[in-house]
């Protein structure tokens, strides 16, 4: 290998295999930071929004390019979960939703629902989903006919009321209607 001093070569060699792993690691470190970004600016085609900030912080939600299409029902599941647990009626109503807005049934954005329905989400969930979708309509870029605050209140309330009550009496819980005052509050400002 060298000049025959079997330390020196050692040395070298693991030199060497030092700086081939640590180019490795970078190399896949750029992949995936690349593979990252692609991911943020799918999703961002298809919520409309190119806010790398934005954007970022969807990901740490836990929304992909196949998910974000559920970022408007975030509240809606909000208020199903405002009372401690989500009625048959609420999930119906809400699949049915979901489905009206493009959510096919067994995609990744299904799944993603349904264990929103099962298990309540993070606190941070709602509350980042809320001031994301109020940035999203307060976007220049924003298609008003496609969504509105007025709307997703509105899907709030059907939700809410989705569960009935006995016969229509006290259909909203004193929870929801807190839920939604709040969700309202949080959309509507600005």
């Amino acid at each position: 290998m060298g000049d025959g001093n079997p330390l020196q070569d050692r040395g070298r060699s693991l030199e060497e295999e030092y700086f081939r792993r640590k180019n490795r690691e970078l190399i896949e470190k750029m992949q995936h930071d690349e593979r990252s970004e692609q991911a943020r600016r799918d999703m961002g085609a298809q919520v409309g929004i190119d806010d790398p900030e934005m954007l970022r912080e969807l990901q740490k939600l836990g929304f992909t390019a196949e998910t974000v299409a559920l970022l408007p029902l975030v509240p809606v599941v909000e208020v199903a979960w405002a009372d401690g647990s989500v009625a048959a009626a609420e999930r119906d109503a809400i699949r049915s939703l979901a489905r009206s807005r493009g959510v096919a049934d067994g995609s990744a954005a299904y799944h993603q629902l349904e264990a929103w329905l099962g298990d309540r989400p993070a606190p941070e969930v709602f509350s980042g989903a809320t001031r994301l979708i109020r940035a999203i309509l307060d976007s220049p870029a924003h298609d008003r006919q496609t969504m509105s605050a007025d709307d997703l209140v509105a899907y709030c309330e059907s939700i809410a009321s989705a569960s009935g009550g006995l016969f229509g009496v006290r259909a909203i819980s004193p929870e929801e209607r807190a839920a939604l005052a709040s969700i309202a509050a949080r959309l509507k400002k600005g």
